[in-house]
């Protein structure tokens, strides 16, 4: 079987998936990432941007218990945009990560983040390991509030 080729900018998720560890972040891999990132800003904006565009034309509704709904429906939706629009910020900082070269490692301890996991988040700026300890301290801090 032959190894990837990791010289192509447009390498299939199996390439990446596939890359030794000593191809981290490569060129080829920035690239991936950077297109991915570049596609998620841009569908991001158009989701943003189609979903205040239904909450600005409400249909003609007669019936209160319709008229409920959709504005049970547009708070969903407004939910989603702002949750959204908080994405955008952290698109561009993973973007300027990639120009800076600092794109896939762990802004805390500097280890690698892995492929797999930005697949899976893009937006990545921990290593799994110190994601769960962060988040278990948030959730003991929650916890310790409330008691």
């Amino acid at each position: 079987m032959q190894a990837p080729d990791l010289t192509s900018a447009t390498l299939s998720v199996e390439q990446m998936l596939a890359a030794p560890e000593s191809d981290y972040m490569n060129a080829a891999q920035q690239a991936f990432f950077r297109q991915r990132l570049v596609e998620l800003h841009d569908s991001t904006r158009a989701r943003i941007r189609d979903t205040k565009a239904q909450i600005m034309n409400p249909p003609e509704l007669v019936d209160l218990s319709d008229r409920a709904s959709w504005e049970e429906q547009c708070l969903i939706l407004m939910r989603i945009v702002d949750r959204e629009q908080k994405l955008l910020p952290k698109i561009q900082q993973a973007l300027e990560r990639i120009r800076l070269n600092e794109y896939g490692y762990c802004l805390e301890t500097g280890e690698p983040i892995g492929i797999a996991r930005l697949l899976a988040r893009p937006t990545a700026e921990l290593c799994a390991d110190v994601k769960l300890c962060s988040e278990l301290k948030e959730h003991m801090y929650v916890k310790e509030r409330h008691v």
